[in-house]
């Protein structure tokens, strides 16, 4: 065996989507912040993130979380989330992976029964306070990023279905929300497959006919997901965020979640104080809660809370063989689906 870069990798999952932590083996990325180095990977190399999303050492179904040190003094660690498509600023499932990471292995101290840990991510400081007892972190609640709509309303011209509407918001990353009626389809593991093929097919659509731009945070401009509502029965909304190159997330989604509730609030719908329910496409849930509301640049914006569990199952070490013709990665269709 003759390695030329090994990693330490945790495997976690939040609610039943897995979000791998990369917790040794990466010493720095260049970048003087988080979103500095969040752009480096997307624009000059991406050769980590193929490696470790890709197969054969990757898979559709999973984000991966490089943890880094925090390039803000009051943060305990920082983190980018690597997809298969690029990396990306923030993910709440993902962060309930990385809290519960560092806190169960060690790497920031835990003390019963809350533990307050603040994440350095790209698209800014994330507060976690984590429940925490005998050992083991049994619930993550995280203080999400300012969450703020674009457009309400939005006719999006589809090839499949004509002209739907969506909301345009930000919850970390910008979100097309669309109600899945519009598509004929209902949120069940038996429609996952058309529900993540058509999602992304809309999110390329979306930025196509719609241009975003977030105000403070450059390089946040254009459309990561397309994410499915159904309000099943208030205060409960079914969720399913559709991610490139086509599958669909299988926790309720964090900032998913914080877009929608900007949505809500934005209709009036929601005020300081709800409490609500974000169920998954498996039936897991986050509560989503509005804490307050602010202001990014001069949009009108609120505050979310999420909370949810995540579970360690797996330690491994990960590496690459200088010789190994496949070290960049792959991608087949039988798996990944035709938009990969």
């Amino acid at each position: 065996m003759r390695w030329n870069r090994t990693l330490q990798v945790v495997g976690v999952h939040c609610e039943g989507e897995i979000g791998k932590v990369i917790t040794g083996g990466v010493i720095s990325i260049p970048g003087e912040t988080m979103l500095d180095k969040m752009n480096y990977i997307n624009e000059v190399d991406d050769s980590l993130r193929k490696m470790v999303t890709m197969e054969p050492r990757g898979c559709l179904q999973m984000s991966v979380n490089l943890l880094l040190p925090p390039t803000r003094p009051e943060a305990h660690a920082g983190f980018i989330v690597l997809q298969s498509d690029k990396a990306h600023p923030m993910s709440g499932s993902n962060s309930i992976c990385v809290v519960t990471a560092l806190l169960e292995l060690g790497m920031v101290p835990m003390q019963e029964p809350i533990t307050e840990v603040i994440l350095d991510t790209p698209a800014g400081l994330v507060t976690a306070r984590a429940t925490c007892s005998n050992g083991r972190c049994v619930g993550v609640s995280l203080d999400m990023v300012a969450s703020f709509v674009e457009a309400l309303d939005r006719v999006i011209e589809t090839e499949e279905f004509g002209p739907i509407k969506a909301d345009i918001a930000f919850g970390g990353v910008y979100y097309a929300l669309v109600d899945v009626e519009q598509i004929g389809l209902t949120i069940e593991p038996a429609n996952a497959r058309k529900l993540a093929d058509f999602g992304v097919a809309i999110r390329n659509q979306v930025n196509r006919q719609f241009k975003v731009k977030h105000p403070l945070y450059p390089g946040i401009e254009s459309v990561a997901y397309t994410m499915f509502r159904n309000r099943d029965n208030h205060p409960v909304y079914q969720t399913c965020t559709t991610l490139p190159p086509g599958r669909v997330d299988r926790s309720p989604c964090g900032t998913g979640s914080s877009a929608n509730l900007a949505s809500l609030a934005a209709r009036g719908l929601v005020e300081t104080g709800s409490k609500l329910t974000s169920q998954s496409i498996i039936g897991s849930e986050f509560n989503v809660e509005l804490l307050g509301t602010t202001t990014v640049a001069d949009k009108p914006a609120v505050l979310p809370r999420v909370q949810g569990r995540a579970w360690i199952y797996s330690i491994e070490q990960m590496g690459w063989d200088p010789e190994d013709p496949l070290a960049k990665g792959f991608m087949l269709s039988d798996t990944w689906g035709e938009a990969f």
